[in-house]
């Protein structure tokens, strides 16, 4: 169990590195820095000779070889395969543990979407880009870094040795009645009710408002809107709401840059600007209740939802002041998957902890 622990805490680190380098790579416009897929204009690393440039140009007329953005994006190749391997562990010990205690089919089920990643990750390249497609590689990254977590605050409170189980034990019938018996620990109380709906309606809202996040991102469109909180000086902007958020334009276009003009992309802008609103709302109303609970472990949850969505939207709000600076961008992407890791944990203790709690 503590290798397995250990394990998937180095994983779950590295994947949340790997994840903020994804965006970093793509907000630098080096996602076709390798046009080619898992090599590089057909090379493990960067082609750096004369003559391997020369070939590799004359394979790729298109695509130049740019060698900074090519190494950014093979770092994230070589990284994501590491987690990858890492991940493929964690299931084969899942399943050779003998005791059965470690969680084998959460541990199999990363490894399926890792697999169903390595395809969004070639089909990024092949498809140039393309924004459903880049958005849905986001969208299982951060799905493979939910289910790391989720598996580590599953696993933080499992016995792994005889003595741990023997000392958990209860030493008579009328201690194990105490145990049994909900509320019966002196200044306990039931966790309240609406706890589950509350966590999961917050995950929802989260989810959606992280996959406009990586739409606006993945059609350029973090800039359609100049200034804040108005856009273009005007709070009802000509908006195009069709055509920004049409799911498939075609396979056979270079998505580079983006496609769509600028009325588009300033609806995208919006409708992600009305759901930060939205979140924000629904995630203050949380922990707000959650402080109110006089929970402990629940105060300590709501204060770190309000933390996160708080450096979240400065960090937001701070980007449009700024322009866009590449150090700012990769932070919200940073920011956004600490805040999710944040609404899982309330998921975690809703729905997996035991039901009642001390003050």
């Amino acid at each position: 169990m503590l290798l397995f622990r250990r394990l998937n805490l180095l994983t779950l680190v590295l994947c949340y590195a790997l994840v903020v380098l994804g965006a970093f790579v793509r907000l630098s416009n080096a996602g076709l820095g390798c046009p080619d897929w898992p090599g590089c204009y057909g090379h493990v690393g960067v082609p750096d000779a004369a003559h391997e440039i020369a070939a590799a140009e004359q394979s790729y007329p298109d695509r130049p070889v740019e060698a900074p953005k090519a190494w950014k994006e093979m770092v994230h190749r070589y990284l994501a395969g590491f987690v990858g391997l890492l991940i493929l562990t964690m299931a084969i010990l899942a399943w050779r543990d003998a005791s059965a205690t470690l969680p084998r089919w959460l541990a199999t089920s990363i490894v399926g979407v890792v697999m169903l990643q390595i395809v969004f990750g070639a089909l990024t390249v092949t498809l140039k880009v393309n924004p459903l497609i880049v958005t849905t590689h986001l969208m299982l990254g951060l799905t493979t870094l939910s289910l790391l977590w989720w598996m580590w605050l599953g696993t933080r409170d499992t016995p792994n040795t005889a003595t741990n189980i023997a000392a958990r034990e209860p030493r008579n019938e009328r201690q194990a009645w105490q145990q049994m018996k909900p509320g019966s620990a002196a200044g306990s109380r039931p966790l309240p009710a609406v706890l589950k709906p509350l966590a999961s309606f917050a995950l929802v809202v989260l989810t959606a408002q992280i996959f406009l996040g990586g739409w606006t991102s993945t059609n350029y469109a973090a800039l359609a809107c100049p200034d804040f909180p108005a856009c273009h000086g005007s709070f009802a902007p000509k908006t195009e709401l069709s055509d920004a958020f049409k799911l498939w334009h075609g396979h056979d276009i270079d998505y580079e840059y983006g496609i769509l003009d600028v009325a588009a992309r300033a609806t995208v802008h919006l409708v992600h600007r009305y759901g930060a609103l939205v979140l924000s709302t629904v995630l203050v109303g949380v922990a707000l209740y959650l402080l109110s609970t006089g929970i402990t472990s629940l105060r300590r949850l709501g204060l770190a939802v309000l933390g996160a969505l708080t450096l979240q939207v400065a960090i937001g709000v701070g980007l449009i002041h700024l322009q866009l600076p590449l150090w700012l961008a990769d932070a919200h992407n940073a920011g956004a998957a600490l805040l999710l890791l944040t609404v899982l944990a309330l998921n975690h203790r809703a729905w997996n902890r035991p039901g009642t709690e001390t003050r």
